[in-house]
């Protein structure tokens, strides 16, 4: 995994807004994974004791892949319908010096 792409973004949902938020938000992670060949994980994840806060932890290929996922058409759609719903928005983009992880679905 080291050199992969790892994007978080850090969301914080008008309130009001989550209810409708979130369905686009786990739709726009699934089609990625499902749609992309370039992402091989895209987590939405909420901030413990701050429902309105969300956080995209998202892990690509290389640079190239995460590029082609800022064009593809899910994304725009995404975008144009949770653009209005957010009242903040932060991107931070990292390179993968060192990855440490076990499956998500072996659980002992």
């Amino acid at each position: 995994m080291a050199g992969n792409v790892v994007i978080m973004v850090d969301f914080e949902v008008k309130d009001g807004m989550l209810d409708q938020f979130l369905p686009l938000m786990t739709a726009n992670a699934r089609n990625t994974v499902e749609k992309e060949p370039g992402c091989s994980q895209f987590d939405v994840l909420t901030v413990d004791g701050k429902p309105n806060n969300l956080v995209l932890y998202e892990i690509y290929d290389d640079e190239a892949a995460y590029q082609a996922h800022r064009t593809m058409p899910h994304v725009a759609e995404f975008l144009s319908k949770a653009r209005p719903m957010l009242a903040n928005q932060k991107m931070t983009k990292l390179l993968m010096t060192a990855a440490n992880a076990k499956s998500a679905n072996a659980k002992s």
